[in-house]
Formats: C-alpha cells, structure tokens, sequence
C-alpha cells in the first residue's frame, strides 16, 4: 500500500471539493485499525467509547461510511440482523466469503484455482477481468451439528 487509508480518503475527498474533517479522520483511522468486519452501529459505538473530547455523531459515521465505500476503501460484503456488513477492499488482498445462513458466520478464503478458472472462462469470452466477488452461501460445521434431542412425555409412553 503505497498510501496510507487516510490519504487515500483525503485525495478522494479533494475531488469533491471536501476536506478531511478531524471526525473523517477519527472515523477512517478506527475503521483501518484492524481487520474485522463491522456494521456501522458497531462502528458508531465504537468511536463514542474511545471519545477524546470530540465526538462523531451517528448520522456522520454513517456518512462517513458512505463516502468511504464510494472511495473505494471499503465495501458491503453482507447483511447481518438487517444491517450491512462491510470490510476493507484497500490494501487488503482479494479474498471470497463463506457465508452461514444460520449464524451469519463470515469465513475469508483465497483461492488461486478459482482465479484461474475464472481468467480461462473470460479468455473463452473475449472478456477483461477487472475484478470479482464471490459470496457462497450455505451452512457452517457449527450450525450443521445435530442439536441435542428434547424427549416429550410422549416418548415415555
């Protein structure tokens, strides 16, 4: 990564005729400090409880987020108890997700065949991959273990 999330962030904001605000720079420094996935909500919780006298409020973080997405540091990956997940897509290595429907578990995986297969089906295609994001949907080995049996009365019978 040749520039930091935060450059990035202000030369993006520079095209809009905006500024790194300090709350922009709260906002994207907490985002970039590791690599979890998170909602905004959590975000937003996250930064009142590290709040060093200025605050950020939650209608700016989601702003925030928003801008950060269209500068292309983050992206939705998923939707979780109606809220959007997202992750870093800068300085961060392509990578696909596993994705539970049951428990919403989140698993990262990287896959140099699947890259290949894809570059020879696009070759087959006369077709230019830019990029690709790949979500496999199904059930995780926690949520496929049998669940432990409750006996009913009728079963003594």
């Amino acid at each position: 990564m040749a520039v930091s999330p935060t450059e990035k962030f202000r030369e993006f904001l520079i095209t809009r005729g905006q500024r790194l605000t300090p709350e922009r720079r709260i906002t994207v420094e907490e985002v970039f400090a590791d690599h979890e996935h998170f909602d905004v909500e959590t975000l937003a919780e996250r930064l009142a409880a590290k709040s060093d006298g200025r605050r950020v409020s939650r209608s700016s973080v989601y702003r925030h987020v928003a801008a950060m997405e269209e500068a292309g540091l983050i992206r939705k990956i998923a939707r979780q108890d109606d809220r959007d997940l997202y992750e870093h897509s800068y300085g961060y290595p392509h990578h696909d997700h596993l994705i539970c429907r049951e428990t919403g578990e989140l698993i990262e995986f990287r896959s140099p065949e699947l890259d290949a297969i894809l570059e020879r089906v696009a070759a087959e295609h006369g077709f230019r991959v830019e990029g690709h994001r790949l979500e496999v949907y199904g059930l995780s080995r926690e949520a496929r273990k049998p669940r432990p049996r409750r006996h009913s009365k009728l079963d003594r019978v």
